[in-house]
């Protein structure tokens, strides 16, 4: 069935184009945002359950978007609360205008930017899918997520935690100008299973998930991650040390997809262009990484938790060659950063929620797929490892340094897996060097999309990224 678009955003839809072309007669440009996302989030543990209608993507509200003489300015609100759009004009402006006047008397120095694009276009799309968040039985999944927490205690060795969190939400979208009115509605879903096991007073923990562009029935998936979270979390119960130093090393998709988050995510948002903050700026027509390396950024690349039909900004979503065959091509990049440099906006505006500013924001981050086999990866391999287990990871967009922290590495040894473990493995290291160092690439991919991303220490976004297996060379610790 078909994600059906909001009655709300539906019955709201006339009062904002109204609003829109009342302020379009005192600003050179107006654009409206307009947001009704809804769902729920469970989370069991062996300590607490807890449901909630609230998911990091739950928001009801608009922003307004003007630009004049030059300059943007934005107004959000949540309701409408009785005023008439002529009555909300009149305080939007008052608001907004005084904003500008403020600007002359601290005589603040001001990034003069063009009039955004306002091409006509009108668009309806509803995404299939097979529930709705609004329609669980949320006794049945608390049910099932704590026989999944209490499974994997039973499996675990030493278990004394097992959370099992899932979320679905249905995201509804308007954006409006004076000569575009677009839709969109579609829900997503994600689920993750950790598992934490002690020994001696040191505690290992371990996660793996489901997502999708699907509704709540992907939850049920966890059943069967759960197990394998155990499997892996007892294990790691009996890992090493690592022995600092550089080694060959084969990457799984979830390191793999870590690895093109934190190397060519935020280091080529261009609107760190705009602000000289990134060195990928200086790199663009240069060699970045082998020729095994083509990269891809977009919400159109995989149909994930990241994919969306337009952005924030109403500008329809892409599929961008960042890299191609190890030659960096291009970025990201929003719609005010793409004016200031002079280039096309990629569809990566994106707002943590309708009050927030609009940055440029990654959405699917990929590494494309090779023509090797995980098996003859790990035969070329005479010393090092294969790492699984995203944890987190860190980079510098100025000077392209990376760190990634990953759970754990299974070690090779004349081309075979040895079944020793060393837990955790932090991997730094100097971008190009990391990509450079690339020389084979598995035919299979997986994109995870469990988790977010935030732009420093905030703006939190749903993203994806991941990619095949990668054999390269780096440094472990």
């Amino acid at each position: 069935m078909k994600a059906k678009f909001s009655t709300y955003l539906d019955g709201l839809a006339d009062d904002i184009k109204s609003l829109v072309a009342i302020l379009g007669e005192h600003y050179d440009y107006v654009s409206a945002l307009s947001t009704d996302s809804n769902g729920l989030i469970v989370r069991i543990s062996q300590r607490q359950k807890s449901v909630s209608n609230q998911t990091i993507t739950t928001e009801r509200g608009t922003v307004i978007r003007v630009c004049k003489n030059g300059l943007y300015s934005e107004y959000a609100f949540n309701e409408m609360h009785g005023e008439t759009p002529e009555e909300l004009a009149s305080h939007i402006m008052k608001e907004l205008d005084a904003q500008f006047e403020l600007l002359k008397i601290t005589a603040t120095e001001v990034y003069e930017t063009d009039i955004l694009s306002d091409e006509p276009l009108e668009l309806l799309v509803e995404k299939e899918t097979e529930t709705m968040p609004e329609d669980v039985n949320v006794k049945d999944l608390v049910d099932l997520f704590t026989q999944i927490s209490d499974s994997g205690i039973e499996a675990a060795e030493n278990a004394v935690e097992c959370i099992v969190t899932g979320q679905s939400t249905h995201v509804c979208k308007m954006f409006i100008t004076k000569n575009r009115f677009l839709r969109q509605s579609y829900v997503y879903s994600e689920g993750t299973v950790v598992i934490i096991c002690n020994r001696d007073g040191e505690n290992k923990v371990s996660f793996e998930g489901v997502s999708g562009i699907q509704g709540p029935e992907i939850l049920s998936g966890l059943k069967d991650v759960v197990l394998k979270v155990a499997k892996k979390t007892t294990e790691m119960l009996d890992a090493d040390r690592i022995v600092p130093g550089e080694y060959d090393i084969i990457t799984a998709p979830e390191v793999t997809g870590l690895i093109a988050h934190e190397a060519f995510g935020h280091g080529v948002e261009m609107d760190m262009f705009v602000k000289g903050r990134a060195l990928g700026a200086e790199h663009i027509g240069k060699r970045v990484g082998s020729d095994l390396v083509t990269m891809h950024e977009g919400a159109l690349c995989e149909e994930s938790v990241a994919a969306y039909v337009f952005d924030d900004e109403g500008v329809l979503a892409g599929d961008v060659t960042e890299i191609e065959n190890g030659i960096l091509k291009t970025g990201i990049c929003d719609s005010l950063a793409a004016l200031r440099l002079g280039i096309e906006p990629t569809g990566n505006g994106k707002r943590e929620n309708y009050s927030h500013k609009a940055y440029t924001r990654m959405t699917n981050t990929i590494f494309d797929s090779g023509t090797d086999t995980l098996d003859e990866m790990i035969k070329s391999v005479d010393f090092g490892y294969l790492l699984e287990g995203m944890e987190s990871g860190m980079e510098d967009p100025k000077h392209w340094g990376i760190q990634c922290i990953v759970s754990r590495g299974y070690e090779i040894k004349d081309g075979k897996l040895t079944g020793k473990m060393v837990s955790p493995v932090v991997m730094t290291g100097y971008v190009p060097d990391l990509l450079g160092s690339v020389t084979m690439a598995s035919t299979d991919r997986v994109v995870p999309g469990n988790g977010g991303c935030g732009k420093g220490h905030k703006e939190w976004v749903k993203v994806a990224d991941g990619g095949p297996y990668l054999k390269c060379r780096a440094r472990l610790g």
